[in-house]
């Protein structure tokens, strides 16, 4: 069974999500505020956090913060505004995905869903070797891990899908819409920002010079691929 951490110190909101999720198998743990939910996170094992933006105490952007600093599950924020600005900013932290409230729950299932997926396929061992490679830049699938110019790279459990999936299709171009619904799993709705943000995680972690991409390129006005470098 799964551990779902939910923060939101909104005791309705936290209700409705637990009704939803334990419906779905999953366990949840309840925050009302970011300091218990950096102390659950401490005390047990988490697979996914849902966040609220806007909490007393400790707001979701400084959980986000500590967890990114040790952990790389999936972070889901939560928020009653639907800015641009404050999608953004979480996914600059690091956040793998957002929600606006109101949500309806088929929603909120699909995307912690998805999320679980990927993450959990980190943990995967496949039987046969599985690497993906294109000039200095490894994926090995088994190991789950990831180097480029010699040196190890951190990812987190969404950017490694999005480079696995552009490093297995080398040389192809993909819109946002089709590297959306490869990666989640689920048709593309406004997917632009979050794409966007990760793709610039993935450039800055990967790339020698993010401005001056060798491996992670943009098409301008059609998508993204990974340049073939082994032809």
């Amino acid at each position: 069974m799964y551990n779902i951490l939910v923060c939101d110190d909104d005791k309705e909101i936290v209700k409705a999500i637990e009704i939803y999720l334990s419906d779905e198998g999953y366990n949840v743990l309840k925050a009302e505020n970011g300091k218990k939910a950096l102390d659950i996170l401490k005390n047990n094992q988490v697979h996914l956090a849902i966040l609220d933006i806007m909490m007393p105490e400790m707001d979701g952007m400084e959980v986000l913060e500590k967890i990114r600093e040790k952990d790389s599950i999936p972070v889901i924020m939560l928020s009653a505004k639907s800015e641009d600005e404050d999608k953004i900013n979480g996914l600059n932290l690091g956040a793998d995905d957002y929600i606006t409230k109101p949500f309806n729950s088929a929603e909120l299932i699909a995307r912690v869903n998805a999320n679980i997926r990927r993450y959990t396929s980190l943990g995967t061992i496949e039987n046969s070797k599985t690497t993906y490679k294109t000039g200095d830049l490894i994926l090995n699938d088994d190991l789950k891990s990831v180097s480029a110019n010699g040196k190890d790279i951190k990812l987190t459990a969404t950017e490694y899908n999005i480079l696995k999936f552009l490093l297995k299709n080398k040389g192809k171009v993909f819109s946002i819409e089709e590297i959306y619904k490869s990666v989640w799993n689920e048709e593309c709705y406004g997917a632009e920002n979050i794409i966007a943000v990760h793709i610039r995680h993935i450039r800055e972690k990967i790339e020698i010079n993010p401005k001056e991409p060798k491996y992670l390129k943009v098409i301008w006005g059609i998508g993204y691929k990974i340049e073939n470098l082994d032809n």
